[in-house]
């Protein structure tokens, strides 16, 4: 079913645009061109984001953050080992499943860590990565409240992520 999703998808829409009386070839070439211009303006600011995440995991500040962070973790009921999870995340999702992954391959699919990254990675949001695509998108330079707003949400997911976990596993 799903190999023929894709053709259907083009046929109904090449029918709907002969139905219409619209040039589907035209529309299909302004809007592949329309594409190409989002992509311009939004490229610039996630390869910088890409190069900012890869230079805070490599330069070691991860770790020593973590270390710092323990006590107050420990103390919301936070595994501390998920530190890394909790920083990266709302920078970079492909990030935060690498550290996840680590997570749940060192310490166990069905152990506390391994459960509270899995939980955590489907209950928040790469807030940076999606306010430089969507706001870039549209144009808007000020984020205002936003950024703020966002990363109090991504809190929020991961203190419940963890008080989830603890309660129901």
């Amino acid at each position: 079913m799903t190999d023929l999703l894709v053709p259907l998808i083009l046929a109904v829409s090449v029918l709907t645009a002969l139905f219409r009386n619209v040039d589907f070839y035209s529309a299909l070439g302004e809007g592949a061109a329309e594409g190409l211009r989002v992509l311009l303006r939004i490229l610039p600011p996630l390869v910088g984001l890409m190069t900012a995440i890869f230079m805070f995991r490599a330069s070691g500040l991860l770790e020593t953050l973590g270390a710092v962070l323990a006590p107050l973790l420990n103390a919301l009921g936070i595994p501390p080992e998920t530190i890394g999870l909790m920083l990266i995340r709302p920078v970079s999702g492909s990030g935060a499943l690498g550290v996840g992954a680590d997570l749940i391959r060192s310490h166990g699919p069905d152990s506390l860590v391994g459960r509270t990254a899995a939980v955590m990675l489907g209950s928040t949001e790469t807030t940076f990565y999606t306010i430089a695509v969507y706001f870039g998108a549209a144009k808007i330079n000020k984020t205002r409240y936003a950024i703020p707003a966002a990363l109090c949400a991504d809190l929020t997911g991961f203190l419940v992520a963890s008080w989830t976990v603890r309660h129901f596993f």
